[in-house]
């Protein structure tokens, strides 16, 4: 089971990377043919980018939720 949850999140992680890599290739003017110009490869990279990073993120703030993860946890007054 948690080869599947890794697998789950290692899909949206290479999405990220691609995006990256598709900003990057932008810049330095290496196109790939089947993208119109250096504007619109740049934009679909970031949008790439933007959803991996977005779904990560999701992912490890409804883990957190569930179980009930804080990152500074409330003091006990003791008594």
């Amino acid at each position: 089971m948690r080869i599947l949850a890794l697998l789950l999140l290692l899909a949206p992680g290479l999405v990220s990377v691609f995006g990256i890599k598709l900003m990057r290739d932008s810049i330095f003017a290496e196109y790939y043919p089947f993208l119109l110009n250096a504007g619109f490869q740049f934009f679909i990279g970031l949008i790439l980018f933007v959803l991996g990073f977005a779904f990560i993120g999701g992912f490890i703030i409804y883990r957190d939720k569930k179980n009930k993860y804080r990152a500074i946890p409330d003091e006990k007054k003791s008594e």
